[in-house]
Order: structure tokens, then sequence, then C-alpha cells
């Protein structure tokens, strides 16, 4: 049973959730100071990703508390490259000072290598990020300013299975970009009537091993704004599941979804063959077939990172909330299989 959330304090005195369930916007006050839960299992994020069908930056900001993350993509959708470069901080415990909300304040990071800030203000989103040697010895810059977010997007508030846990993330999908990036001595330029950006905007508790699936699509159908954003794989979502499809701005309310990858039975998933959606409610089928693997693979004592980012495109359709078919043809979007032990 799918449960909207309603107004309010995020977690009780306790620290456990008031009220979990899924909402169209960041409804639920979180804040850092209410966690009763050890405090080195909180974490905490932003990334961005911003694209159009030639090529796209992913960013992250992330305080795991024992550890941070700053980190940079180059996506070649051309020539299906990739080029990441991702520096680690060690025991941050919250000095990164991420803000509690999604909708305003500043995140930012610097030192010697690298800068970072993600500035939101007055319905506009300014992202710049820099780093010295970033490949070949060569550096990359970027400003990108993200605007025109949609009226509705992903917000879900879940627990895991044990007190004081839980994971409060807002996904933004189709804000328009405009922006230049600078990198091996090309100037790339994100217009807005191509290019579009999107937020994952984590918070939380997190117990120590956890898989987690996540895909999602932005660009436009018909002249309309149109976006998919699919999850499962952690937590208990039996009050809410992350799967919704927008359009025009409008959020419509998936229920569970299924990521079929090539060989997962077996235990030799085959990433780069091509992959199939489906829904229990029978509103979604798609076809996705990969371009790319942003790939990365870290064991360092207790710390396990198996990621696989796949970028490709999607064909297929999808059924709105009264019923309307939207067909989905040949979009850019990506598909990933993460399992951590952090």
């Amino acid at each position: 049973m799918q449960k909207k959330l309603t107004k309010g304090r995020l977690l009780d005195e306790k620290g456990n959730l008031i009220e979990p369930g899924y909402a169209h916007s960041l409804v639920r006050e979180y804040d850092r100071s209410h966690i009763k839960a050890g405090r080195f299992r909180i974490k905490e994020w932003d990334y961005y990703l911003v694209h159009n069908d030639k090529f796209g930056v992913a960013l992250t900001v992330a305080d795991n508390s024992y550890m941070g993350l700053m980190s940079i993509s180059f996506l070649d959708f051309e020539h299906g490259t990739e080029r990441t470069v991702s520096p680690m901080t060690v025991l941050p415990m919250g000095k990164t000072a991420l803000p509690s909300n999604s909708g305003e304040g500043i995140t930012s990071y610097k030192n010697k290598q690298c800068y970072f800030s993600f500035h939101v203000e007055n319905g506009k989103r300014v992202l710049r990020a820099a780093m010295k040697n970033f490949q070949d010895g060569q550096p990359i810059r970027m400003k990108i300013i993200l605007s025109e977010e949609p009226r509705d997007s992903m917000v879900i508030a879940i627990p895991f299975h044990k007190p004081g846990y839980f994971y409060y993330n807002h996904k933004i999908v189709g804000m328009r970009a405009k922006g230049v990036v600078e990198y091996l001595g090309k100037r790339y330029e994100f217009d807005p009537d191509d290019s579009y950006g999107l937020l994952d905007w984590g918070r939380g508790v997190w117990t120590y091993h956890n898989t987690w699936y996540w895909s999602a699509l932005q660009g436009t159908v018909d002249g309309k704004n149109f976006g998919l954003n699919l999850g499962y794989g952690f937590g208990d979502t039996s009050a809410a599941t992350e799967n919704m499809v927008f359009y025009d701005g409008i959020a419509h309310k998936l229920d569970q979804v299924k990521f079929h990858i090539p060989g997962e039975g077996a235990g030799k998933e085959q990433y780069l063959k091509p992959w199939k959606f489906t829904s229990n409610d029978n509103r979604l089928s798609l076809k996705f077939t990969p371009i790319l693997d942003r790939n990365a693979y870290t064991s360092v004592g207790i710390i396990l990172s198996d990621q696989h980012q796949v970028f490709g495109h999607f064909d297929g359709h999808v059924i709105l909330d009264d019923g309307t078919k939207i067909l989905v043809k040949h979009m850019l979007g990506f598909a990933e299989k993460v399992r951590n032990k952090w």
C-alpha cells in the first residue's frame, strides 16, 4: 500500500521515522541532530547528473561519517567512454555541513586539488566544480545552471528493519541545463533546449550491507518534459517505492518495478547486453540498450563498493495515472546496480 507523506518533522524523539511514505516535494523536515543511531552510520550526499545526448557530467559531494567522497565524472556517449576521479576524505563526521533542505543552501568542499559548490537559490541551482589533475595532468572545470524545476519530484521516507535507521531521499528529474565544461582543451556546452539535469539528495542512517537498483531518464516526448525514476533493493518499501513517471511536470506513481539484468540469475551480470524493465501493475515495459558502463570496484578492509552505472537508450512505453500511454523511443538514461558494505 503506497502512502503519501504529510507535513512535519521527519524523526521522533527516539530517532525513528514518524511517518514512512512518499511525496512530490520535501514535506518532512530533516535535522541531523535528531538522529539517535550510531554516528558512524549516517550517510549524506548531493549527486547531480547533467547531460544531453552527446556528453554529460556527474558530480558528488558525500559525507558518510567515517569517509567522505568528492567525485567528478565526464561521460562521452558518442564514443562510449568515461573518466571518473573520486578523492576521499577521512572522518568528516558531518563537518562537510551538507544542507538539511534540498531547496536552499550551499553544498561546498575545497582543498588543493578540487573545488565543489552547489548553490541553490531562487529556483536555480548553480553548480561549480573543478579538479586540477583530472586526466593526463590536465584539469576539468565547469559551471552549470539548472532551472525550470518541474512542479513534481520524487520523495521517499522509508525505514530499515532496525530502530533508528532510515532513508530520506529527494530526486528531481528533468531540470533544464545551461553551462560549459572545459576538459582536455575543449569546451563542451549544455544548451537548455536539449540538456537536462537531475538531483539525487540523500540523507539517512544506513545498515552496513546493501544492494540498490536505480534508473532514471529525462528528455522530451511530444514537446513535453518527460522523465522516469525507478528503484528498489534497500530498506522497507511497503509504505512507498520511488517509482514515478513525470510528464509535463506532473508525477504519476507506479508500484513495484523489476530490473531484468542479463546473467544476474547466475551471478554473472552482463551489464552491456540489453536489459528489460517491467512493473507489477503492467504500466511499464521498457528495453534498455547499454552504450557505456561507468563501473568502479573498491575493497579496503571492511569497506566494499561494487558499482555499475550503465548509460544507454530506452524504448518501450509507460502508462500514466489516467490511462494515457506514452511511447518511449531511443531516450538516453541510465540504470545501475550498486552493492556496498559501508
